[in-house]
């Protein structure tokens, strides 16, 4: 994820400024805290209460350290941001599937999503595709969204720059070129497919979800 350091990837985290800002404050579960998976870590922390993790190793660090499953409780956030952690090689470094799965688990019935991806359709793919990066279509993520149980948005949003380095923050209908995209799903209170049984988990005394 070092790529996000440089100028190149800099200019994709800040057109999406706003959008992990919005989507971490404005969620519909009022109260509740939120998971913010991010490329690289930073001091930045947005308002309200939640955690930021960033990829290390086989896990994730920032104010804990942990690997997966998450050491949240289930049903216990309104609304995660998974910004560009999955643009590895699908069961990469981070295996898709589960990270998904995990993210369905902790969310409450109503709380969101939002996914933000590398478009593998871009000019732009030519500026990180030496750097361990490996976008993928919307439509596997939209996949995995369903398989988890979550119910995604049908189409993407198109967001960044197509080809010049520069910051670009609005969002268009349809990924299009840009160099990146956002997927939005919903938990709903009844699943739309079936769902894997999976065990609950429960906080370990002195870890805290937020």
């Amino acid at each position: 994820m070092q790529w996000f350091l440089l100028p190149a990837g800099q200019a994709v985290l800040e057109s999406e400024h706003t959008i992990v800002a919005d989507a971490l404050a404005a969620h519909p579960v009022v109260g509740l805290p939120w998971l913010w998976l991010a490329p690289i870590a930073a001091a930045e922390r947005p308002a309200g209460r939640g955690l930021r993790l960033s990829p290390a190793g086989d896990g994730w660090q920032g104010p804990i350290r942990c690997r997966m499953p998450l050491p949240l409780a289930s049903e216990s956030l309104g609304a995660v941001v998974l910004q560009h952690v999955g643009d590895a090689p699908i069961n990469g470094p981070v295996d898709a599937a589960a990270l998904i799965e995990e993210c369905a688990r902790v969310l409450v019935p109503g709380g969101r999503l939002s996914l933000l991806g590398m478009n593998p359709l871009s000019p732009y793919r030519l500026r990180w595709h030496r750097a361990g990066l490996a976008g993928h279509d919307p439509s596997t993520w939209r996949r995995l969204l369903t398989d988890a149980g979550l119910a995604p948005d049908t189409a993407a949003q198109g967001i960044g720059p197509q080809w010049s380095p520069t910051a670009s923050p609005s969002l268009q209908s349809g990924q299009g070129l840009r160099a990146a995209y956002l997927l939005r799903a919903e938990k709903r209170a009844f699943p739309m497919t079936p769902m894997r049984l999976r065990k609950p988990l429960a906080l370990s005394d002195g870890v805290s979800a937020a």
